[in-house]
């Protein structure tokens, strides 16, 4: 299986009632976001779900059919509150089977201990591929560009970087990133520079992040593919129009 995605960017979906109520804080998306960095791919979007079945189903339906390749975080589990595996299999029209490679993980784990209810674990949507787990061999599954892992980061991270390194080995295309550091002026001042350079370089995205402190600070610059140069020259020129000082960053 492969396929990098052509934006180079990849969702990442975490669920757990958990997170969303604050007895535990989502560690999914400096984690899995570092290993796409890494590789040269980006995080399209975050999404905090709840343990709601028909929630759940729906998003996964949602993002099923846009395409673009997606980390799940959580709810793989055997107990009653672990809905993810039977609402993938919803979400992608199929039904939740015992595929034979997970059994033979689940019962190489723990043997007769397997059954009845860790075995459970062994039922994936049908047509799934599975996603080892070096942590304790209980595998997660990808159905439909979806990659299904545990919610725990010490079992999740080294799945998802084996997905990454097996499955899209070819890597992604890094954006690169220019900017400058302004002082002592606001936003607004600047706003009719930055339309106009918006307008000129469609092809790069501009930014503008404001820092608060002794004295306030903007960094803005652009990202992107495409030659950053040209539009960084054209920031420099409008800001020196300006009489605004500022400091070139490194890319």
């Amino acid at each position: 299986m492969s396929g990098t995605p052509a934006s180079d960017a990849f969702g990442i979906i975490v669920v757990g009632d958990e997170i969303l109520n604050g007895r535990r804080s989502d560690r999914h998306f400096d984690g899995i976001g570092g290993l796409l960095r890494e590789r040269g791919f980006k995080v399209a979007w975050l999404r905090i779900l709840p343990d709601d079945p028909e929630y759940l189903v729906s998003e996964f339906a949602r993002t099923m059919a846009e395409g673009i390749p997606v980390f799940c975080c959580g709810g793989i589990g055997a107990t009653p509150d672990d809905h993810t595996r039977a609402c993938a299999a919803r979400a992608a029209g199929v039904a939740l089977s015992l595929h034979p490679g997970a059994v033979a993980e689940i019962e190489g784990r723990f043997g007769a201990e397997a059954y009845p209810n860790r075995i459970k674990m062994a039922e994936l949507p049908l047509g799934s591929e599975l996603i080892p787990n070096p942590y304790n061999r209980i595998p997660g599954f990808s159905i439909k560009r979806h990659y299904f892992m545990p919610g725990f980061p010490d079992m999740a991270h080294p799945m998802a970087a084996w997905v990454l390194d097996n499955w899209f080995a070819e890597g992604g295309h890094a954006e690169r990133q220019c900017a400058v550091r302004v002082r002592g002026v606001t936003e607004s001042s600047l706003m009719d520079l930055m339309q106009q350079l918006v307008e000129r370089f469609p092809e790069a995205k501009l930014f503008s992040l404001p820092r608060l402190g002794a004295e306030f600070q903007i960094e803005l610059g652009f990202r992107g593919r495409c030659d950053l140069e040209a539009p960084l020259q054209a920031l420099m020129a409008g800001l020196e129009q300006r009489g605004v000082t500022f400091d070139r960053l490194d890319d």
